[in-house]
């Protein structure tokens, strides 16, 4: 009987997971795709000097953003959790879905949940500052990541590959707007 709640709980978390993913589509937006910590440097080198927006965030909104998903999973944690539940189901379902077609998509104006505003810092160049050293802490990073606010415990590969698909989702709107 264990087993079949079980599977009967999977496949319901599978079944939400596929949902929800499905009404995540980039729609037709350009994939932009960072194989490595190096790449993703680059970009934000690049954008710095160009200084386009992104969604409704500025682009330094954008890169403190991504600077503080990062900082979170290899510094003090997360702030906000979802529960323990969401993240053994939906969330680590989620992950492999992205992981397996390599990259990502979220709601692009959505904040870490408990994490402080992005306006700081405020310029541009000091946001790309921000995410700049933290790639290169990411990149350096040897132990256990701590597990992700939706997705849960990820390998320190698991979590590299993460950041680097979350910043290019982001990027796919610079792309677009290109």
């Amino acid at each position: 009987m264990e087993v079949n709640r079980r599977r009967v709980c999977v496949g319901m978390a599978t079944a939400v997971a596929a949902g929800s993913l499905a009404g995540c589509s980039s729609k037709g937006a350009d994939v932009v795709r960072f194989d490595n910590i190096g790449q993703a440097v680059a970009a934000i080198e690049v954008a710095r000097l160009d200084g386009k927006t992104a969604s409704g965030w500025s682009l330094a909104e954008v890169l403190n953003h991504v600077a503080q998903g990062i900082e979170y999973s290899v510094g003090d944690g997360f702030p906000q959790m979802k529960p323990a539940i969401f993240r053994h189901t939906v969330g680590s379902i989620a992950f492999a879905v992205f992981d397996g077609r390599g990259h990502m998509s979220h709601p692009l104006d959505e904040p870490i949940p408990g994490a402080p505003p992005l306006s700081q810092p405020a310029t541009l160049q000091l946001a790309a500052d921000r995410c700049v050293a933290a790639m290169q802490k990411l990149q350096a990073f040897n132990g256990t990541p701590h597990p992700h606010f939706a997705y849960g415990a990820l390998s320190r590969e698991q979590n590299q590959r993460a950041h680097l698909m979350h910043l290019a989702n982001h990027w796919s709107l610079l792309v677009q707007k290109a």
